[in-house]
């Protein structure tokens, strides 16, 4: 057994925080104590924690790892490095990959290559076989490997019976640690949003590109509230961008239908004007919105009704993303940049952003026995440690994913990872990765 000490910072609790040195127990991945700061402690390591708070892991909802089958974009281990950099110690795997992951036999890869990575790796898996939208997953089979979370994140269920009966079949499903399971949703009726490679509104009739309306999102949007309302299922949504999409979450959970929501950094920190440039790095799916759309996003995070805050993290090898605007995949890097953009551009309070960050995913994906806090003795020791002020430029050259295509380039932001544990053990000390 080794003893970690984290000393002099302010742990965060519920409407405030305290001055305290954690002392963490490796063997058990556990806290093992807390101090008075200042106390005589003896530990084989000693973090500090000067200056700074510390915070539960924060956990993220929708990650792009791209393993298997993309290994030149990102890889598990690469994707886990910058989670970790970015304050995460759990990431959701998305399931779109090549073979997608829809079996046993690639959610077992997933699991096994997430065994050595710096952080929980999640994985969830397709609600339909390929994520073709015409025959379900074997959820059952898949749910006993440990996934929670169904998603064809990437497109859609696209037929109206087959997602009933997706949310029918999962709701009859029972796990062996009374988690429960969800699927999540990427909201976008295909009919209307294909062709479009922005949104549709003056940007992209000044531009002369394909536009995406925001009723594509909207109209999905509103039928999953019907039929979680119907199946008294959850049903999670997927990386909100509109208004309406927004206003529609909040009057389904007033009524009290079980549906949960999460935003991206671009879609609260961006708008379709940057698609001025033609520059593909700002090329996403769904698009990045109007003014009014952002604004609402922002409302929706500081009110409740958008639960948590989701990276989408979606690297690409330079020569794909180098492609003309209406030719290259859409994405953007999130992990390394998520916290510092919401401590900057939101005007929330701590409190808040740990909920968004941390508690909520953590629930969500199913690992709030391990992640998401309290920071409490014999609670795992899955933590973040953050100096809420200093402040850093964002290099996409500099992040630790394989990849570079931040649209956030040379942006000033405020609050910098110091160190991140993961089950007790240091992965990022003093701002970098330990491996």
């Amino acid at each position: 057994m080794s003893v970690v000490v984290i000393s002099g910072g302010q742990i965060h609790e519920a409407g405030g925080q305290r001055s305290a040195t954690l002392i963490i127990n490796t063997e058990t991945g556990t806290v093992d104590d807390i101090v008075a700061d200042g106390a005589a402690v003896q530990g084989d390591q000693t973090l500090d924690a000067s200056g700074c708070v510390v915070l539960p892991g924060f956990v993220d909802l929708h990650s792009h790892l791209r393993q298997p089958g993309n290994e030149a974009a990102e890889t598990i281990e690469t994707g886990s490095r910058a989670a970790a950099l970015g304050g995460y110690t759990a990431v959701v795997a998305m399931p779109n990959t090549t073979p997608c992951m829809d079996s046993a036999a690639v959610i077992g890869e997933v699991v096994n290559a997430g065994r050595t990575a710096l952080c929980e790796i999640k994985p969830s898996a397709a609600i339909t076989m390929g994520r073709d939208g015409e025959t379900l997953a074997p959820m059952a089979e898949l749910v006993d490997l440990g996934v929670r979370m169904f998603t064809d994140d990437g497109t859609g269920v696209q037929d109206d019976q087959l997602m009933r009966r997706a949310l029918e079949y999962a709701s009859s499903l029972a796990t062996d640690d009374g988690t429960q399971i969800i699927l999540s949703q990427h909201c976008e009726v295909d009919a209307l949003s294909h062709p479009g490679v922005m949104h549709e509104g003056a940007w992209s009739a000044k531009l002369g590109l394909a536009g995406q309306p925001a009723e594509a999102e909207e109209l999905m949007v509103m039928r999953d509230i019907a039929l979680a309302r119907l199946t008294g299922m959850n049903v999670h949504l997927q990386h909100l961008s509109t208004a309406g999409s927004v206003e529609m979450v909040r009057a389904a959970k007033a009524a009290g239908v079980p549906v949960t929501a999460e935003a991206t950094p671009h879609h609260f920190c961006l708008t379709d004007a940057a698609c001025a440039s033609y520059d593909p790095v700002f090329k996403v799916h769904p698009p990045l919105r109007t003014d009014a759309d952002v604004a609402a996003i922002r409302v929706g995070l500081a009110d409740g009704t958008i639960d948590a805050v989701a990276t989408d993290h979606a690297p690409h090898t330079p020569d794909s993303k180098e492609q003309p605007f209406d030719q290259a995949p859409p994405g953007m890097l999130g992990l390394e940049t998520a916290f510092a953009l919401a401590l900057t551009e939101l005007d929330l309070p701590l409190d808040r952003l740990v909920e968004m960050f941390s508690s909520a995913p953590a629930r969500l994906a199913g690992l709030g026995a391990r992640h998401g806090g309290p920071i409490e003795v014999g609670r795992p020791a899955n933590l973040t440690v953050v100096d809420l002020e200093q402040t850093w430029t964002i290099a996409g050259d500099r992040l630790a994913s394989l990849a570079s295509n931040t649209p956030f380039e040379g942006r000033t932001v405020r609050g910098k990872v110091r160190h991140t544990l993961f089950n007790g053990e240091p992965v990022v000390v003093d701002a970098k990765a330990v491996r």
